[in-house]
């Protein structure tokens, strides 16, 4: 690729580009950033803490979500949303995981369905709802983590009314934690686990004992539940109505995914196939949904039949902190203390899980589209970015769990709605009869629950629309702030180009920019024609040069030059790419540095609108080239005297 001198970047611009994001293989790193050692991987188990943390950390609200939503059916609306877990999502993320291995998610199975433009809106209309699902995350772990240390006995009356400053500092300091470089946490996030379901163990047992030995509380419950309801298929029913409301306990599948190229796998493993990596993702995920189905089943009976209803409610003492409650009733406030700390410590972590989904996401795709900064790519800038929106989202949402939930199951349910059809489409091309039609069903399962909590919920799809239109925006405006750089990563010419430039080399080098239709030999003997009159210069010493504009809405790729000769007499370069100015432009100054001459080029005027042609090059890739080549080429090299030379008559 052609190499222009630059100064050497400031103390402050290298600290912030330096520690690439390691959340997933493949993504290209920032200018002037260091190389990140190699990641080595953890076992699978270790690697499940990591998204244990947002996964297992949701039994933190998920109770008391669950009472609030569904009352005495808690329990039976509770065993519906682990059968969907188990029969749906499960089967569903494994087959993810199987097709795309370093992490990229059902985003980037999706995005291989759909090309140009209407590929890339797709793509952005996910990462929207990825946005969403992820800094909610952040925002409503961290405000549910300050609600458990308000409403501690201990500091109850010196932190009330403190909850939102509470959140933003929460939030600050984990956004801490990444600009400090944050690589691996895993060893953390295995102790936050192993301490948080240990906790959580203790708490069920006891529930469950004094469940046991005061024996009316079931009786009073199935009462009431009878009562209320009539029969079991009336409560089945209900609880089917309800399920919406419980998606937030389906959280955490996107993460595991997000997190597979942590994954040690075999020593034998490759990028293509990484078998072990895959058979291990599968481990994590089964033993992750397996560990949850059973808490969520064990806390949801014991938070219903031992807690009153009016303490779920709004300025309850169990609203959000249903099993805290039972910690500090049951265990006495020493115990619920740890508790609360060890909750606080886990939901505050989950953030780190999320992030680190983000930090996988979207410099994967935004500035591969060229719709974000070359800093993107890296960890620092982008971590900034996301903790200034998690605080506007903790503003706007004033730091309230219940508050978020819609927000948060709409961005959870959209991703794993996507993911159903993803892999719908994956076993089908694969002929995979029964594969199909059990993905189909379990698609339509997510999407009814989508549809319904969208329903129940709009200020959910209110939140993800706006993060859609921002990312769109954002995007738009980024590529097109960037529509004249170079953004062609290398240039391959095969051994017939490489001799054309070669011999030319010896003499002045002189391209001609042409638009090829017919090929024929009265095409290149006007072109030349017209070149030389023009520009008057005398002789027939060029070399054509054809771009084939292959998906315009590309923004980066390699460019790889093929030479021919025409009629016996013309030699011709052909090139493929997804804007012609560009790949001219890389051309030339490959030329230039390969042989240390200046080429030059020439071009004619393209007839019609100025504006409209521009339009044309920024959507299409073609319009207005010769200006536009020579734009690119002054942005990528300031010095005018190194500069090929462009010539349009």
């Amino acid at each position: 690729m052609a190499t222009t001198e630059h100064p050497p970047p400031s103390r402050l611009r290298s600290w912030m580009l330096e520690g690439l994001s390691d959340m997933g293989k493949g993504v290209q790193k920032a200018p002037q950033a260091e190389p990140e050692p190699a990641h080595k991987g953890q076992r699978w188990y270790r690697v499940m803490c990591l998204t244990g943390v947002d996964y297992f950390s949701t039994l933190g609200y998920q109770p008391g979500i669950a009472a609030l939503a569904a009352g005495l059916l808690s329990p039976v609306a509770t065993v519906v949303l682990v059968i969907v877990t188990l029969a749906g999502a499960l089967p569903v993320y494994r087959r993810v995981a199987e097709e795309s291995p370093h992490g990229e998610g059902s985003i980037a199975m999706l995005e291989r369905l759909l090309s140009f433009w209407k590929g890339k809106l797709f793509v952005l209309t996910l990462l929207g709802f990825a946005a969403t699902d992820f800094l909610i995350t952040i925002t409503l772990s961290a405000a549910d983590a300050s609600t458990h240390l308000v409403e501690n006995p201990h500091l109850n009356s010196t932190l009330h009314g403190q909850q939102m400053l509470i959140t933003l500092i929460l939030v600050a300091l984990l956004g801490a934690v990444f600009l400090k470089g944050f690589l691996e946490a895993i060893g953390v996030a295995v102790a936050l686990v192993v301490v948080y379901l240990g906790l959580n163990v203790v708490v069920v047992v006891v529930g469950m004992y004094h469940v046991i030995t005061a024996g009316h509380v079931v009786t009073d419950w199935t009462s009431a539940l009878t009562a209320e309801h009539g029969n079991v298929f009336a409560m089945i029913g209900v609880s089917l109505l309800v399920f919406p409301k419980l998606a937030l306990g389906l959280s955490g599948f996107e993460t595991g995914v997000a997190v597979m190229p942590h994954v040690q796998g075999d020593t034998d493993d490759t990028e293509e196939s990484p078998k072990g990596r895959i058979r291990d993702t599968k481990k994590l995920l089964t033993a992750a949904a397996l560990i949850m189905s059973v808490f969520l089943i064990a806390t949801s009976f014991i938070t219903t039949v031992l807690i009153p209803a009016k303490e779920f409610k709004s300025g309850g003492q169990a609203n959000g902190r249903a099993l805290a409650y039972l910690s500090h009733e049951y265990l006495g406030n020493a115990f619920g203390t740890v508790y609360d700390i060890s909750t606080i410590a886990i939901l505050w972590f989950a953030g780190a899980s999320a992030m680190a989904g983000l930090l996988n996401l979207m410099p994967r795709y935004l500035p591969r589209y060229g719709m974000a900064p070359h800093w993107a790519r890296a960890v620092r800038p982008m971590v900034i970015v996301f903790t200034l929106v998690g605080f506007l989202v903790t503003w706007i949402f004033d730091a309230d769990v219940d508050a978020q939930g819609g927000a948060y199951a709409t961005g959870v349910l959209v991703l794993m709605s996507s993911a159903a059809i993803a892999v719908t489409i994956a076993a089908r091309r694969a002929q995979q009869r029964n594969w199909t039609i059990g993905f189909a069903a379990v698609s339509a399962v997510l999407l009814y629950v989508t549809v319904a909590n969208v329903i129940e919920r709009p200020d959910g799809v209110k939140i993800g629309a706006c993060f859609i239109a921002g990312i769109i925006l954002v995007s738009l405006l980024s590529r097109l702030a960037r529509a004249f750089e170079l953004r062609v990563t290398h240039v391959e010419l095969d051994d017939m180009a490489e001799r054309f430039i070669r011999d030319m080399s010896s003499r002045k080098i002189r391209f001609i920019a042409n638009e090829p239709d017919q090929r024929d030999k009265a095409e290149y003997r006007d072109k030349i024609e017209q070149i030389r009159n023009d520009n008057d210069i005398p002789g027939e010493d060029f070399v054509f040069v054809e771009v084939t504009v292959v998906d315009p809405s590309e923004f980066e790729a390699g460019l790889t030059v093929r030479g021919e000769v025409l009629h016996n007499r013309y030699r011709v370069l052909t090139l493929e790419s997804s804007s012609i100015p560009n790949a001219l432009a890389a051309l030339l100054l490959h030329v230039r540095d390969s042989t240390k001459c200046t080429p030059h080029i020439y071009f004619e005027w393209t007839e019609g609108n100025p504006f409209a042609n521009f339009l044309r090059f920024f959507l299409f890739g073609q319009g207005e080239v010769a200006p536009v080549t020579r734009e690119v080429l002054r942005e990528a090299e300031p010095d005018r005297a190194r500069r090929p030379r462009v010539h349009t008559g």
